[in-house]
């Protein structure tokens, strides 16, 4: 599925009930063809339609230079483009001359000379995404054409279909015609999960199957896929895999945290590892995000189901996967504004009962002995990954985990607050000679409550001292902690540090006010930013037009785009909100979207709008309530879903 296509070639994916298939229809999948995740690169997150020959060849040399080849990258796709506008005077599919002057077939042996496979794109309409020619009703011709070529993959995306024809007959009949091939082309079903495809793909020959929408270059986009996949473990396995869609690691939209999140996430969950930046061009940090042999090695191991989400506290997710020697792979997320110190257990992780394990941290390679505790402090947007064992060598050191608890996350600008330096050690053994420190951010000034040694921290405890921090007039604004301690574990001197934060932020004044005048504390948004008194327009702060849903212009209000989320400091000196949600008319009369308000972590109110309709209205009891967040999620894709905040008026 792409953007913004003319809408005379915008296909209607139907949803077709569930056409039950007899098994003996199915074609039968090759065994040898993906019994481990696909892993390779697609031209379309970076490059979209500007492709070329030379950038097809140049990509396969950097992937095997690179070390990408090496570490099990091997398919080099060709997406949406690569077609000529019409097909040849036999009817097939041709290269586009300028493009690719010298065909699909030189260029798949150019791939294969370098121990590469090829992968190539269609779609199961009369046109592609990109209104390029298509497949539907020539699936066999195509399968053929390919197969000369020397292709190795098919994409087969779902635009600009023909007659309302079902989904699952329509991919039946390519799954029948690459059976017939009489080529090993694996296949990759894109109808965007719109049919629920985990549950019939596999029969109509798929090996893998995209279970959201595209995936964008922004972090709500990929949380958004990721929340997607909850459920849908029991659907893979060899040779049939749930895909959330192709890796935007190291892709301009995302930090580095962000991406190596990404990468976690999408390892733990046994997805196809297709990356889709600029090979030819990454920094050292994507290129070894993307291969990582012991993340890979998660990824690429199978036993039994692939990993799911175990845990939910919000913004703080554990997700878990076992694995095939009997250890266990988990993800802790933070998806908040700021660190986070996430825990779970080996037991929540199904793994045996024992004195100790190893838990092993698969990004910076640290091995340390836990007590049946798996902690981490987990910066704002990202993700730790550790490999946990039953069992630990007594010369294992403990596994502590050091950090700088506010008493609150936010602070008014009257400069006072509390914050405690924790060591938690999870450790089987204790350790002794404990001595805890906090550096005073700029403008603070920290005073500690009693002593700062405490001593001996027994095992599977926590050892803490509190600080009082004063500051005169702090600017509004983040502010970052450090603390560091100290301890010895037989008899030999080690130490650690962390972090924590706590936003400066003033509640809006009192009495009647609008949210858009204020300061936000935080803002999440799928396209461009958020904006005040304007609708978004996707790109850069300041592109969008006035507020308008269903002709009535809104001379205040916020722009924004879902899925996304921003939040407000009330300090609990607020009572009510009143507010009009809509989808802008800037997308006609697209879009879907359910607007909530939240209350420190609870819902407080919910509406639904649609494109085609009007604004509607929410309110809120606001009393008591430190951070109101406007949250926004899609209802279907987030393609369109320019979501408007009309009005906003809070009274305090």
């Amino acid at each position: 599925m792409r953007r913004r296509l003319p809408a005379a070639l915008l296909g209607i994916a139907l949803i077709s009930g569930f056409l039950a298939l007899p098994a003996h229809a199915a074609p039968t999948a090759k065994p040898d063809l993906a019994p481990t995740p696909p892993m390779g690169w697609n031209s379309w997150n970076t490059f979209g339609c500007n492709i070329n020959e030379q950038l097809i060849r140049t990509t396969a040399d950097a992937m095997v230079s690179s070390g990408m080849a090496a570490a099990g990258y091997k398919y080099v796709n060709i997406d949406d483009c690569w077609m000529a506008p019409q097909r040849d005077a036999e009817g097939r599919l041709a290269a586009d001359p300028v493009r690719f002057p010298n065909g699909i077939k030189a260029l798949a042996d150019y791939v294969h000379a370098k121990g590469l496979k090829l992968g190539i794109y269609s779609s199961a309409g009369s046109h592609t995404c990109a209104g390029k020619p298509a497949s539907q009703n020539h699936e066999t011709v195509d399968a053929q054409t390919w197969a000369s070529w020397g292709v190795d993959l098919l994409k087969y995306d779902n635009c600009n279909v023909l007659d309302g024809v079902p989904a699952q007959t329509r991919y039946k009949a390519m799954g029948d015609a690459l059976a017939a091939s009489g080529r090993n082309i694996l296949y990759s079903i894109c109808e965007w999960g719109s049919n629920q495809p985990w549950l019939w793909a596999s029969g109509v020959g798929g090996h893998m199957w995209r279970t959201t929408g595209d995936i964008a270059n922004n972090w709500p986009s990929v949380l958004s896929n990721l929340d997607q996949q909850v459920g849908l473990e029991a659907y893979s396995g060899p040779n049939k895999w749930n895909d959330p869609d192709m890796l935007e690691v190291g892709n301009s939209g995302l930090t580095a945290g962000e991406s190596q999140a990404h990468m976690s996430l999408w390892s733990i969950l046994n997805s196809p590892l297709i990356a889709g930046n600029d090979l030819r061009n990454m920094s050292a940090t994507t290129r070894a995000q993307l291969t990582d042999p012991d993340v890979l090695a998660v990824n690429q191991d199978w036993a039994g189901q692939q990993g799911k989400k175990i845990r939910d506290d919000g913004d703080f997710e554990v997700w878990s996967k076992k694995l095939s020697d009997g250890s266990a792979a988990v993800v802790l997320l933070n998806r908040s504004q700021s660190p986070a110190t996430i825990s779970t257990t080996a037991a929540a992780l199904g793994l045996p009962s024992s004195s100790a394990y190893t838990v092993k941290n698969l990004w910076t390679n640290v091995v340390r002995a836990s007590g049946g505790t798996v902690r981490a402090q987990v910066g704002s947007h990202e993700a730790a990954m550790f490999k946990v064992t039953p069992g630990a060598s007594s010369t294992v050191p403990p596994l502590i985990v050091v950090e700088a608890a506010p008493a609150k996350p936010y602070v008014t600008t009257a400069g006072r607050t509390d914050v405690q330096v924790k060591v938690h050690n999870d450790g089987p053994v204790a350790v002794t000679s404990a001595q805890l420190a906090l550096g005073a951010p700029g403008g603070w000034s920290a005073t500690p409550v009693g002593s700062t040694r405490v001593g001996t921290i027994a095992a599977r405890s926590t050892g803490a001292v509190t600080w009082h921090l004063r500051a005169s007039e702090p600017l509004p604004g983040p502010v970052d902690l450090s603390a560091v301690a100290s301890w010895r574990w037989r008899e030999v001197k080690q130490s650690g540090s962390g972090g924590g934060r706590f936003v400066v932020a003033d509640a809006p004044p009192a009495g009647l006010s609008t949210l858009s005048d204020q300061s936000w504390v935080y803002s999440e948004n799928f396209w461009g930013p958020v904006e005040r008194d304007m609708s978004v327009g996707e790109k850069a702060a300041g592109d969008g037009k006035q507020l308008t849903v269903a002709g009535t212009v809104y001379p205040k209000g916020l722009g924004a785009h879902a899925p996304g989320r921003v939040g407000f400091f009330l300090n609990g000196q607020c009572t009510k909100l009143a507010v009009s949600a809509g989808i802008d008319d800037e997308v006609g009369d697209q879009g879907q979207v359910t607007f909530e308000v939240w209350g420190d972590g609870q819902r407080l109110a919910q509406a639904e709008a649609t494109g085609m309709g009007g604004a509607v209205p929410l309110n809120a009891n606001l009393t008591g309530v430190d951070v109101v967040e406007l949250r926004l999620d899609p209802g279907d894709s987030p393609n369109y879903d320019h979501a408007d905040w009309l009005n906003p008026e809070i009274t305090c």
